[in-house]
This record gives C-alpha cells, structure tokens and sequence, in this order.
C-alpha cells in the first residue's frame, strides 16, 4: 500500500539552490549541515567522546559527512539503514604551484579530476571555489561565483580538422585556463583570494581549490520538464539524502537508525580517509554502537541487519546512440529511480536487494526503472561494492538516470530528484 508522497516538484526547485550553492565537496557538506542543524541535528566532534543520546546527530570531515538519527529506545545492536552517496564530481583542479601562462596571457595551472568530458569545459565561464587553510589551521570557505576563468578552444580556422576527424585534447597542453594579461607572477592567485576574502596578505598556508561553471541550473523543455544543471553526479543524491534523513527524523517510531553517508573522492577510487574505502563510516557506526553501551557482538548484530542504499546517478538511454545500451534495459527521464544491476559486482545489488528497492518504491508510490550496461560495454562502479566489501554491508546500487554524465553540465528529467527522494524516505523510514 502506497503512502502520500513527502515531496514534490518543490523539492527540485531547492536542489537548484543546493547545486549552485556546492559549487565544491567542502560547500556541499557546509550546506547539507545547515539544513541538518535547522532539522535538530547536532555536530560531533571526532576528537570528542559520543554520549549515547538519543536525537539526531552528524560528523563532517573534509568534504564528507556522516549523519544519523537515533530514535527513542535503541538498544546498542539496532541495525542502520545507510543512504550512501557522493560529494565530488569530475573537474579541473588548482596544482600547488597555479601561477602560469605563456605569450603574454596568465593562466592558472590545473590537474584532471576524475573521468572529466574534457570538451564541455571549453568556452564557458568558470568560477573557482573551495578552501583555503590558514597558518592557524583553521579552514575558510571561499567561493568566486563570477567570470574569472576561460579554457578557450583553439578556432576552426587553426583546426580544420576538427569537425571531421574530432577533438583532440591534450589534458597537460590544452586545459590551462586563462584569467589574464601579462608577465606571470608568483603567489599572484592566493594573493587574489586572500583579498577576496579580506584575509591578510600570506595568512594562507594551504588550498583545495577547483574550477566551476558559473551558469545556474534550469529547467529545460518545452513542458519544463527536463532539469540542466552543473554537478547532479552526484549531488543531486546528496540533495535528496538530506532532505530523506530529516524527513524520516520526524517520523514515528523507527525500528532502525537511518543514516547518510556522503563521501568524497568517489570519482577517483575512494581511496582516502573521506572517501567511501577508508575507515569512516565504520568508526562512526561502531561509535554509536559503543556509545549506547554496546560491545563487539553488539556491533556484529547490528551491522549483520544493516542496509545501504548506494545512491548515484546512472546513465539513461541517450536518443543519439541508443545502441550503446543494453537492447532490454532503457531508462527513461521521469520514469523514476533506476536500480543498477551488474553481475560482476561493479555494482553491489542482487535479487534480495532488488526486493528491498521495489518494496520502498512501492510504499512511497513511485515507478521505477532498471539498468544493467550492454555486454560489449565497461561499465562504471560506484561506492555500494566498496561499502558491501569494507563493512559486511548488504548494499544496493540504485539512483537517477541522467545524460551528459561527467559533463560540466547534466540532464536529468525534473521530476526524478523528489521521486529519488520518496524512495529513500521510504526506505528509511523502513
């Protein structure tokens, strides 16, 4: 028996105002806290001992975040249901040393993040974003949402090839931004930021910064039915988790603790002490464990009736090259969320987990669609075999199909993200 559904195309109207306001991972977890906090939630330190109080509570290291609620009457081995997502897409990162340029323009040096579509970073206007760490240790978010940089393309009259043979983009020669004229100078770019952000002049130590396009989300179509918009691979997941959690926070009585677990570097390998296989998630759920009194078989019961949900965006059915998919399996925008299936455990789900998707679409109302990649294809994994792997976990891959994935700019159908959101409210609601 379906339930009323808990969001609608309101919820993708403020997605709009998430995504443009995470233009990093570091914003992304700033903003998912503040919706956290206004919901009740606290923040826990690491380097604290936990309590074992009930309410709803959260830890942010970098630019992940663990969040979880604990209902009235937890015992100490009441198993978790787990959102996982990610915070980070593909994009162009700030090199240690970013003061360059040549014949006259200055530019800014960058490395590769991710699997980045290369191409669709040139000619836009780009803002730069992320933290900046101070000689005191402390972290400062900082965030230039204006035309700062351009990766220009080299004109058709220079590559006459170019629209019959392709682009050709060298990753080291050809995607240094430009945000200049004349001589390079050293230190000229955190000078910049240091002033942007009324800091005084060397205050900054270290810097995690990266470039963004500074176009706002919209809607597309001519029905508005369609969403564009920068970095839903795989915020537009992030988006939806926080807004599930601190709906299934209200809800009555729980027999689980719902959890959201955002990582970082998802689009690198996860190999990192945020990311989804390094130690994080499974410190805080054996903390919240031990807070409540729990020992080791404690922790075991608990995580042996765990589920997680691995929530990423997936790839729908592109009208230009529908021969590039599976012949069967076609999702569709607004067709509702897509379970992602993959035999060889690129992705974690199986027929057990199948059912625990399909009986959380059912309660909330919402259709849902399945993927599974053409044979003579690779396909992409995501943190649900990882989270399966690391912690014993069974986890189920599932999330939005999308268009233009790895883009500077997606596409999605408007309606998916609060049909995403339903599911998961439902699932954590249990």
């Amino acid at each position: 028996m379906s339930s009323p559904a808990r969001f609608d195309r309101g919820h993708t109207d403020d997605l709009m105002t998430f995504l443009t306001a995470s233009p990093s991972p570091y914003h992304a977890v700033a903003n998912a806290a503040e919706r956290l906090e206004k919901a009740g939630f606290r923040q826990l330190s690491e380097t604290d001992a936990w309590d074992a109080g009930t309410g709803g509570k959260f830890v942010l290291r970098g630019g992940a975040l663990i969040a979880w609620f604990v209902p009235e009457g937890a015992s100490a081995h009441t198993p978790f249901r787990i959102v996982g997502a990610h915070t980070d897409s593909p994009n162009l990162r700030v090199k240690p040393l970013p003061d360059t340029g040549s014949q006259g323009w200055r530019q800014i040096a960058v490395e590769i993040y991710g699997g980045t579509l290369l191409n669709t970073w040139l000619d836009r206007d780009l803002g730069l974003a992320g933290r900046l760490t101070l000689r005191d240790g402390t972290d400062r978010l900082v965030n230039v949402d204006r035309a700062l940089l351009r990766v220009p393309q080299l004109a058709v009259h220079l590559d006459r090839s170019v629209n019959s043979d392709g682009l050709k983009l060298d990753k080291q020669r050809h995607m240094q931004p430009i945000w200049g004229l004349g001589e390079v100078q050293e230190g000229d770019l955190i000078a910049f930021l240091e002033e942007e952000e009324g800091l005084a002049q060397g205050s900054v130590a270290g810097w995690d910064l990266m470039v963004h396009s500074i176009e706002p989300p919209a809607y597309l179509g001519r029905g508005r039915e369609l969403l564009a918009g920068p970095r839903m691979d795989n915020l537009l997941s992030v988006h939806a988790g926080v807004a599930a959690l601190a709906a299934a926070s209200t809800s009555g009585k729980l027999d689980h603790i719902p959890v959201l677990a955002a990582f970082d570097h998802e689009e690198n390998g996860s190999q990192s002490d945020t990311g989804a296989d390094g130690p994080l998630l499974g410190n805080v759920l054996e903390r919240s464990v031990f807070a409540r009194g729990g020992s080791y078989e404690d922790r075991a019961r608990a995580f042996a009736g765990t589920i997680c949900l691995s929530s990423d965006t997936g790839h729908a059915v592109h009208p230009n090259y529908a021969e590039r998919h599976d012949p069967s399996h076609h999702p569709r925008a607004n067709g509702g969320p897509i379970l992602k299936v993959n035999v060889n455990q690129r992705y974690a789900t199986d027929g057990s987990g199948r059912a625990v998707f399909a009986s959380a679409c059912e309660r909330a109302g919402v259709p849902w669609q399945t993927f599974v990649s053409n044979n003579s294809m690779p396909c992409g994994t995501t943190i649900g075999p990882i989270t399966a792997a690391r912690h014993g976990i069974q986890t189920v891959d599932i999330g939005v199909a999308i268009l233009s994935m790895h883009s500077a700019r997606e596409l999605c159908g408007a309606d998916d993200p609060f049909l995403l959101a339903n599911a998961l409210l439902a699932f954590l609601e249990g």
